[in-house]
């Protein structure tokens, strides 16, 4: 465990995680306040030096949600680069395993990922009224994204506290792989199955997206992100790696494929939070999105061509598929 924590990532990280919580610990404490005694209508000092904090707190929640969002992937390459700490590690996919909180705590941080970004854009939309519509509603949303990232930070320090680098972790081709045979394909799909939901998902995403169909747009592109990653890891992956049995999201992250993991899932994150975005500020708050709509579709365009540029290459190249 010493090993751990002494490593340069881990120190990095957990003290930018902790400087950020402090931060958030305060907004949070001046949010409390604030709730309880604003009142836009009340011509008073009180109200007017409520307005100067208000603004004060939201720039800092601001400021530090954009800094989570770059800690996701940092999160990400400090826990590839531990794998050479712990034994049977091939690259992160052994590393959350090694114990039972990186899974929860992986999930956690890619919720808390896209509940940040909606507040940002609620944010934005509030900021640009002159009297703060939505800053009750934003300032509650604000309190329910810091419970969950006091849960995630508990988590944070419960998982690398308890990385053991004396026990074996199980490596990614056994996790993914088929000898692992509990991390298979959902709903009893095989890869052809897969395939087929993967391009018209995207389709639909694409067409609900288009016709401002916003909750339609929404469950489209949960639909799609979860059938992507189950795509890239069980089919996609495989070409990256141009090999039909290395199955694994994390590999990809690496040296050896030029971080291309790194573009995939960000373009699939980013799209598929994008079109929520767009669906959530047109159909709840009647903001237009023609912009944010334009840029989902462009990410998402980019990572399906992305992922289909390889097996297109490795066809060409050599006259088969795996």
């Amino acid at each position: 465990m010493n090993e751990i924590l002494l490593s340069n990532e881990v120190i990095v990280y957990l003290l930018s995680e902790t400087v950020l919580y402090l931060l958030l610990f305060i907004a949070f404490l001046s949010t409390v306040g604030l709730l309880k005694r604003w009142n836009f209508d009340a011509f008073t000092t009180e109200q007017f030096a409520l307005e100067n904090r208000s603004y004060l707190v939201m720039t800092i929640i601001f400021f530090v949600m954009l800094l989570k969002v770059v800690l996701l992937p940092y999160f990400v390459y400090t826990i590839d680069n531990l794998s050479d700490l712990i034994p049977g590690a091939m690259c992160g996919a052994g590393v959350v395993k090694a114990n039972e909180y990186g899974n929860p705590l992986l999930s956690l941080k890619i919720i808390i990922l896209f509940l940040s970004g909606l507040w940002l854009s609620m944010n934005s939309i509030d900021l640009k009224e002159k009297n703060y519509p939505y800053l009750k509603l934003k300032s509650w949303f604000f309190i329910l994204i810091f419970l969950l990232l006091s849960s995630e930070y508990i988590l944070d320090i419960l998982y690398f506290t308890h990385i053991e680098t004396t026990n074996p972790v199980s490596c990614c081709s056994v996790i993914f792989g088929q000898t692992g045979g509990a991390n298979g394909l959902p709903f009893g799909l095989d890869i052809p199955k897969l395939l087929i939901l993967f391009y018209l998902l995207f389709a639909l995403v694409v067409l609900t997206t288009l016709s401002d169909l916003s909750a339609m747009s929404i469950i489209a592109s949960l639909l799609f992100g979860v059938i992507a990653y189950y795509a890239v890891v069980y089919f996609f992956g495989t070409y990256i790696y141009e090999l039909p049995t290395h199955q694994c999201p994390f590999c990809m992250l690496q040296d050896h494929y030029y971080y291309v993991g790194y573009l995939l899932w960000g373009l699939l994150l980013l799209g598929v939070f994008l079109t929520i975005d767009a669906a959530v500020m047109q159909g709840f708050f009647k903001q237009p999105a023609k912009s944010l709509k334009r840029i989902s579709l462009l990410l998402l365009s980019l990572f399906v061509l992305l992922c289909s540029a390889y097996v297109g290459v490795y066809y060409l190249k050599n006259g088969v598929l795996l």
